[in-house]
């Protein structure tokens, strides 16, 4: 099987205002005049996301509830996702899995709503700099793809983006040698679980993914794309990284 196309998402996280919508602008003006030899993703706070789409780009969301509906104050559904016109959710990504407690049986429940939508479910897994050093990283990839993928998930509807928490906007990089480790460990998972298709599934590298290293990165085996924080915010430098995928 051919590799699967790259998908380069941006996680806005807690960033954005009305005004942060001409970064998309410019974007698609970018994305217009040079191409993207790969998938681009925006997923904005969620008080941006009506507003962001039909404007070209891809607009996915960081969270939904496991629920569709009811009594939880301050959250949002699938459903409602769906609604506005979603194709992906970020779920479990390590500032949830630490912020907020959520486990990998509260993360496939996500996944499940998600997928259960029509949604692709962006699945965040990444080991802490405490479990690097104790040498537990694939321990804990294993444990977390594994806890965190739905029964019900098909390697059309699953991504997975493998972050180590260390990395996430610290500056600190894995070394190539690592990155294609850890990712040929959830390949080989990804084929336990779906069979010859899990070679269709994207794994996504992220932890300080810029213009300047993301060639080196995005050339590693399985690595099919990144999910990008901070160098998602500006068009130009998320852009940078895009232009990886036009050769």
């Amino acid at each position: 099987m051919t590799a699967p196309k790259a998908l380069v998402a941006g996680n806005w996280k807690m960033n954005g205002l009305l005004a942060s919508r001409e970064e998309i602008k410019k974007l698609n003006f970018l994305v217009a005049q040079g191409g993207a030899g790969c998938d681009v993703l925006i997923c904005p706070p969620a008080t941006l996301i009506s507003t962001l789409m039909g404007k070209g780009i891809d607009i996915g969301a960081q969270d939904c509830h496991m629920a569709l509906s009811g009594a939880h104050t301050g959250d949002i559904s699938a459903a409602m996702l769906k609604d506005l016109g979603c194709h992906y959710v970020i779920v479990g990504h390590s500032e949830r899995r630490a912020d907020h407690g959520e486990t990998n049986d509260m993360v496939k429940a996500k996944a499940s709503s998600a997928q259960g939508q029509g949604l692709t479910a962006i699945i965040c897994v990444g080991e802490t700099d405490g479990e690097r050093e104790k040498g537990a990283t694939l321990d804990v990839v294993t444990s977390q793809v594994t806890g965190s993928i739905p029964a019900e998930a098909t390697a059309e509807n699953t991504v997975i983006a493998y972050e180590p928490v260390w990395a996430i906007g610290t500056g600190k990089v894995p070394t190539t040698d690592d990155v294609a480790e850890v990712h040929g460990v959830i390949r080989s998972l990804l084929t336990d679980r779906f069979g010859p298709a899990g070679a269709t599934v994207r794994i996504q590298y992220g932890g300080s993914v810029k213009a300047s290293n993301a060639a080196e990165l995005m050339s590693v085996p399985n690595v099919n794309g990144a999910l990008v924080g901070g160098a998602s915010l500006k068009a130009e430098d998320f852009y940078g990284i895009i232009k990886t995928y036009q050769d």
